[in-house]
C-alpha cells in the first residue's frame, strides 16, 4: 500500500469512528442522562395504559432511572406510535403498543412513518385471547349455534371496539374462511360495546379478556369461543375457534414495547434484558394476568418476527375485504 492509499484508509477509518463514536458514547452512558419515557399509545384506563404502568416502576428499579408513562392516544394508537418513531433514537423514548399496531399499516395509508422500517421491536410483553361472547338471555348456547344461524341467513350480527380493530378483522377472516355470513357493528371502544352487549342490544361481542371477563364473571355474558390456538388460563372451559371446526385459526390480542429504528443495538439489548427481568417478577406477572395477559417476553428478534407476521396477515384481510377505519 502506498502513502496516498494509507492516508485514504486512515481518513476513512477516522470518518467511520467519528460517525459511530457518538452512538457508542450514548450506549455507554445510557440510561444515566435523563428519565425514560414510555409512550402508551392509547388513553388512560385501557389495557395499553395498564401494561405501561405495571412495568414502569419495576423497570425503573432495574435500570436505576426514572421511567415516566405518557399517554398519547388517537387514530388506533398510530399518533403515539408516530411520536416515538420520529423521536431521537437515544434510548429515552419507547412505545407501548397494542395489536392495532399490526393492522394500522394497511388500514391507515397516510401514517407519517413506516411501521417495519422506522421502529425497532424491543420485546413482546404478552398475548391474550379475544372472546366471542353473547348476553345471558341469548338463544346462542354454543359457537355452533351461531354458525348455524349465520349459515341459515338469520342476520347474525356482532359488535367490536371499532372498524379495523383486531376483533373486526379476525371475525372477517373467520367469516370468509368458514363461509359464515355475519354483520359487523362498530363501537367506539370497549366500554360502549360491553354496555350494549350486556343489555342484548347486540347479540354477539368480540373483545379482549380484559374487557369481557368481568361480565362473564358476573354471569351477564356467556363466552362461546376464544381466538387463540390454546385455551385461555382465565377461561379454561371455553373452547378455541380451532377446536370448534376451524383448524389453524388464531388471532391473539398482544402488547409490545418498541423503540425508534436507529436506537443503538447495545441500548436495545440492555432494555430487552431489563424488561425480561421485570416480566419474570411474580407480582408483575400476576398483575398482567389480572388484565388477561399471558406473559411472553423473549428477544427483540422474536418480537420482530411476531409483529411482522401480524402485519402481513391482517394486511391481506384488510385489502381483500376493503375494510376502512371509522
Amino acid at each position: 500500500m502506498n502513502h496516498r492509499q494509507r492516508l485514504r484508509s486512515a481518513y476513512a477509518l477516522a470518518l467511520l469512528l467519528g460517525l459511530t463514536a457518538p452512538l457508542a458514547v450514548l450506549a455507554q452512558a445510557w440510561p444515566t442522562r435523563q428519565p425514560i419515557k414510555l409512550v402508551a399509545v392509547f388513553p388512560p384506563g385501557g389495557s395499553v395504559d395498564q401494561v405501561a404502568r405495571i412495568i414502569s416502576q419495576p423497570l425503573s428499579q432495574q435500570l436505576g432511572q426514572s421511567v415516566i408513562v405518557e399517554n398519547k392516544g388517537g387514530a388506533s394508537g398510530s399518533i403515539g406510535t408516530a411520536q416515538v418513531a420520529l423521536s431521537a433514537p437515544d434510548g429515552y423514548t419507547f412505545a407501548v403498543v397494542f395489536d392495532t399496531h399490526g393492522v394500522n399499516p394497511s388500514l391507515i395509508p397516510s401514517m407519517p412513518f413506516d411501521t417495519k422500517k422506522d421502529l425497532a421491536p424491543i420485546l413482546l410483553v404478552g398475548t391474550s385471547p379475544m372472546v366471542l361472547a353473547t348476553y345471558a338471555g341469548s338463544e346462542y348456547k354454543t359457537f355452533a349455534d351461531v354458525v348455524a344461524a349465520a349459515k341459515a341467513k338469520k342476520n347474525v350480527s356482532y359488535g367490536s371496539i371499532g372498524s379495523g380493530s383486531l376483533g373486526h378483522v379476525a371475525m372477517t377472516l373467520l367469516g370468509k374462511s368458514g363461509g359464515i355470513d355475519w354483520q359487523h357493528i362498530p363501537y367506539k371502544g370497549g366500554g360502549p360495546l360491553m354496555n350494549d352487549a350486556v343489555a342484548g342490544h347486540v347479540p354477539l361481542s368480540i373483545g379482549s379478556v380484559f374487557v369481557t371477563k368481568p361480565h362473564i364473571d358476573s354471569k351477564r355474558m356467556r363466552p362461546l369461543v376464544v381466538t387463540t390456538s390454546k385455551r385461555s388460563p382465565d377461561l379454561p372451559d371455553v373452547p378455541t375457534v380451532a377446536e370448534s371446526g376451524y383448524a389453524g385459526f388464531e388471532a391473539p390480542a398482544w402488547w409490545a414495547v418498541l423503540a425508534p429504528a436507529k436506537t443503538p443495538p447495545e441500548v436495545i439489548k440492555r432494555m430487552n434484558e431489563a424488561l425480561n427481568k421485570v416480566l419474570q417478577q411474580p407480582d408483575v406477572a400476576k398483575k398482567l394476568d389480572l388484565q388477561g395477559i399471558n406473559v411472553v417476553g423473549g428477544t427483540p428478534e422474536a418480537a420482530r418476527t411476531f409483529i411482522d407476521r401480524q402485519i402481513d396477515i391482517w394486511a391481506k384481510v384488510v385489502r381483500d375485504n376493503d375494510i376502512k377505519p371509522d
